[in-house]
């Protein structure tokens, strides 16, 4: 088995890149998903969301409301650490469970939006990092979300800066072009790590990475 862990800032496009090895054959394990998951009604991590920020960030039907508690989080980092704390270890159950599942010759990619902030680059095999120009990168998230210029930048800059996460790639897949260029440079991506899948059968998860 390969483990990928997949990063990028918001709106970078690292759904596309992980739309697309999954459409080659790649387990795909989404934190983004999985911390929907686990905050559905009736779960304890949504009872832990309402017990710290109140009734408020829940619509009327109880569901989490989740633009309401992003104005919430974004731009207090006390807050957002609270929050990171409540729905991680949940998250991380739940991607260790699907990961068990996965054919032990499989490339597994896990996409994961906080990777270098919470220091788990060193776990995987492999770390690509889906780039982008600052600019374009504000500019997408602001069409995607309609965001003002001052929300953007604050989902923004409660992540890690670009450089950081240049630091920790083995492999940079440049966002800043068409649909098309990506997907080109996705498919060339997929050959090495299936590659690597089959040359590192039998490795331990990360073992380069401690050498």
């Amino acid at each position: 088995m390969l483990r990928v862990g997949l990063t990028g800032g918001i709106a970078s496009g690292k759904t596309a890149v992980a739309d697309a090895l999954a459409a080659h054959g790649a387990v795909v394990v989404d934190a983004d998903l999985l911390a929907r998951e686990v905050v559905e009604p009736g779960t304890p991590g949504l009872a832990a969301v309402v017990e710290r920020f109140g009734t408020a960030v829940l619509t009327p039907e109880g569901r989490l409301d989740r633009p309401q508690l992003g104005r919430i989080v974004f731009g207090d980092e006390p807050a957002r650490r609270d929050l990171e704390q409540i729905v991680h270890p949940g998250v991380r159950r739940r991607a260790a469970e699907i990961e068990a599942a996965a054919p032990t010759d499989a490339v597994v990619v896990h996409v994961i939006p906080l990777l270098v902030e919470t220091g788990q680059a060193r776990d995987f095999d492999r770390c690509v990092v889906v780039d982008l120009d600052p600019a374009t990168q504000l500019r997408r998230l602001q069409e995607r979300n309609g965001l003002s210029v001052v929300d953007a930048r604050a989902r923004m800059s409660a992540q890690a800066d670009r450089a950081d996460r240049l630091a920790v790639a083995d492999r940079v897949l440049d966002n800043n072009g068409s649909p098309e260029e990506l997907r080109r440079q996705v498919d060339r991506l997929w050959d090495e790590l299936r590659a690597a899948a089959d040359a590192d059968a039998g490795r331990s998860p990360g073992a380069h990475r401690g050498a």
